[in-house]
Parts: structure tokens; C-alpha cells; sequence
């Protein structure tokens, strides 16, 4: 295999909680048709973005755990050790 000509690009950097965020954004408003529309339309697509959303939320929630997202600033901090 011959070796690459050119260098890889760096990796694009991207804020993946404005991304989950109009997803989510998008699933609420297809709930909102869907709630609409009432009785025309099968219930599967209702349940289906309710668990959009609901995986949404639980992903945010595992970004916020893992340390993905940004700290809020205005957010309690506690003074680390190692700063004094």
C-alpha cells in the first residue's frame, strides 16, 4: 500500500450540543404536527419522536457527565488545589 501524499487535515472542530440541540428542536416540532394531525396519522410516529427527544435528552446528559460541554459561567466552581 503506498503511504499517503499529503497530510490528513485536522479534525473540524464542532458544538455538538448546538447539534443535539436543533435535533431535538426537530423532533419537537414534528410532535407537534404529529399531535395536530390527531387520529389521521399512526401513533408509532408520535412515540417515535417522543423517544427522539428522550434520546436527546439522555445524550445531553452523558455529554454533561463525560465533561464534553462547557462550563457554565455562572456555575459554582471549587477552588482546585492545585490553582492556589
Amino acid at each position: 500500500m503506498p503511504a499517503p501524499t499529503r497530510k490528513a487535515p485536522p479534525p473540524l472542530r464542532v458544538d455538538t450540543l448546538r447539534v443535539v440541540v436543533a435535533g431535538t428542536a426537530l423532533w419537537a416540532v414534528a410532535l407537534v404536527v404529529l399531535l395536530v394531525l390527531g387520529d389521521r396519522v399512526d401513533r408509532l410516529w408520535t412515540w417515535t419522536c417522543v423517544a427522539g427527544i428522550g434520546l436527546a435528552l439522555i445524550g445531553i446528559g452523558i455529554m454533561r457527565w463525560q465533561g464534553q460541554l462547557p462550563v457554565r459561567s455562572g456555575a459554582r466552581r471549587v477552588p482546585d488545589e492545585r490553582s492556589e
